[in-house]
């Protein structure tokens, strides 16, 4: 990634080395106003520096912690996709004042851009709008034939100089006055200098930190959008490493502090360029430069260098992405718009950071919200699945297999907990089978996707096994991973559901429950109605009957006969804790 000169408060006071670039300034700096000038030269230097020192400071803490590097993970595609393409859009207006010929606001928002173009229409000029039309087109074919024709490939990355010496030429032959130059350029590089003091330590923090905090979010965004341009993965740790080193060394020659340049990165990628060995060749040409070229780019016309800017960031503006967004996933999309909107209308370091909170916040919703699906049985196996999914998954009378695809903790478990409540009330009785009972007498939790329970979630399940206790139902729990076994276990939980109702398999559950369903239903038969005193609970009754159900494929296909021996039940049924004896 090219590497950008952002200013801070102090910064922002005088620079050493103008950017070649004709840049909208707000895009890529922040200044402060006149009347905050901290005086003498050598004082704003000795500032600068200090200021340089603390934002550098501050990114190596970052890095060392890592932590900025773990929140770039919420940093997703559609938030980049927004972001950088209405930076693009942002960047490209901002270039616009080199074509028209007169001065327009400056400003990372599309509004106060506009109004200023068309307040100062009456200053526009032709020869500049035609020389940045004409080259623009020039280098747009150019990269058009260097995507399209393999042999012509070295067309894409000789744009730009092309660019440059044909308005260079056109310049120096017809010397037209009304367009804009790069003018004189100080000769040198910036000398070395060590902070003597630090008077402003205290009050430049704050906008250090402000610095840094915006110019990560800004770096990692564009560099995640290059890497999906190309294939490659980003590893945010070591992109934001490497951004500190060069500040830490940037600091002790009065450098601006740096971060990625959306632009300049564009350009960098539109010309051809794979790896990082492009920076390095770029920085001994600029060097070089510096040193002993300076008088040629006096007469680089701006126009030319605005369609330098113009023609790389166009190829950032990606709407094929928000259709796609738009057929494959309408949340992406939101978060896609919401993202392009504010960095649009409110700026460019405002919109990234609107796009990371959504981010956060539909994971948040996505975790206290997490799917659960009631499982049926695919006819002619023991497998259970989604019925939403399977259409022709079947379930039992009296029993409801729910899965829940998440960790249950404390801030999705009301959520778990209301789900449950209405599955048990919503039962859909033109798919079910077994023994023909009047309400749902087992609820089974397949847990084989809950990779971790906190003791939240714990206490929840032990006040949700009460209640269904209090309504004669049963819980049972099957498959649960080591680790959230283990929490149950020290909890008491297990103990508190009994040991025989947890399973290894589904399956398992089903036909124990449906053992039990069979002797609810001849229980409800035989026995006559007892005073509200005295009737039974579900435990007693079934341990009355314990041992006289049918056979489990017939319970399985709804046999209605009499009863057989427990002995036909299935041998493997095991289980997923052993029985006291």
């Amino acid at each position: 990634m090219e590497v950008e000169a952002k200013e801070n408060d102090v910064a922002g006071l005088g620079g050493d080395l103008p950017a070649l670039l004709p840049l909208d300034p707000d895009l890529q700096v922040a200044r402060v106003p006149p009347d905050r000038s901290l005086g003498r030269p050598h004082r704003r230097r000795d500032a600068r520096t200090s200021g340089n020192v603390i934002c550098e400071t501050s990114w190596a803490g970052t890095n060392i912690w890592a932590l900025l590097g773990w929140i770039m993970r919420f940093i997703s595609h559609s938030v980049i996709s927004g972001f950088t393409t209405a930076s693009a859009i942002v960047i490209g207006l901002s270039q616009a004042k080199y074509f028209l010929g007169y001065s327009i606001v400056r400003s990372s928002k599309i509004v106060p851009l506009i109004k200023s173009i068309i307040s100062g229409i009456d200053g526009f000029s032709w020869p500049p709008f035609v020389m940045g039309s004409v080259i623009l087109a020039i280098l747009l074919v150019m990269k058009h034939l260097g995507k399209t024709r393999k042999y012509l490939r070295f067309l894409r990355a000789a744009g730009p100089l092309t660019a440059v010496v044909v308005g260079t030429t056109f310049v120096k032959i017809f010397n037209p006055s009304s367009i804009s130059l790069v003018g004189d350029i100080p000769q040198g590089l910036p000398t070395f200098s060590i902070p003597k003091e630090f008077g402003y330590v205290k009050s430049l923090i704050p906008t250090a930190l402000l610095i840094t905090g915006v110019a990560i979010l800004e770096s990692v965004g564009i560099a995640k959008a290059l890497a999906a341009k190309n294939g490659y993965e980003l590893d945010s740790n070591q992109e934001l490493f490497g951004l500190g080193v060069a500040n830490v060394c940037g600091a002790f020659f009065s450098a601006y502090p740096t971060t990625g340049s959306f632009s300049r990165s564009a350009v960098n990628h539109e010309s051809g360029a794979k790896t990082g060995v492009s920076g390095i060749v770029t920085g001994i040409i600029m060097g070089c430069a510096l040193l002993f070229m300076t008088p040629l780019f006096e007469y680089i016309p701006l126009c030319a260098l605005a369609a330098i800017v113009i023609s790389a960031v166009i190829g950032l503006v990606d709407y094929d992405e928000a259709i796609f967004l738009w057929r494959v996933d309408k949340k992406d999309f939101l978060l896609w718009t919401i993202t392009f909107v504010a960095t649009l209308f409110l700026g460019i370091e405002i919109g990234v950071l609107i796009g990371v909170g959504v981010s956060l916040a539909f994971v948040i919703h996505e975790s206290a919200n997490p799917h659960i699906a009631v499982l049926g049985r695919l006819p002619g196996t023991t497998v259970y699945r989604n019925k939403e999914q399977y259409p022709d998954a079947y379930t039992y009378n009296g029993i409801v297999i729910v899965r829940i695809d998440a960790p249950i903790y404390f801030a999705n478990i009301s959520y778990i907990k209301d789900r449950l409540r209405e599955y048990e009330l919503e039962v859909d009785r033109s798919t079910r089978r077994g023994p023909e009972v009047d309400r749902v007498y087992f609820v089974i939790l397949e847990m084989a996707p809950v990779t971790y329970v906190d003791s939240s979630a714990v206490q929840a399940l032990k006040d949700l096994y009460h209640e269904y206790t209090s309504r004669d139902i049963q819980l049972a729990i099957s498959n649960p991973n080591r680790d959230v076994l283990l929490t149950l276990s020290k909890s008491g939980l297990v103990d508190l559901i009994g040991k025989d109702w947890c399973f290894v398999r589904v399956h398992d559950a089903v036909q124990v429950c449906l053992q039990h369903v069979q002797t609810i239903k001849e229980t409800s038969k035989t026995t006559a109605d007892p005073s509200p005193q005295e009737k039974p609970s579900l435990l007693q009754r079934l341990l009355r009957q314990h041992g006289e159900g049918l056979s489990i494929p017939e319970l399985e296909s709804g046999y209605q006969g009499q009863s057989i021996s427990s002995t036909e039940t299935d041998p493997q049924l095991e289980p997923l804790l052993s029985r006291k004896s």
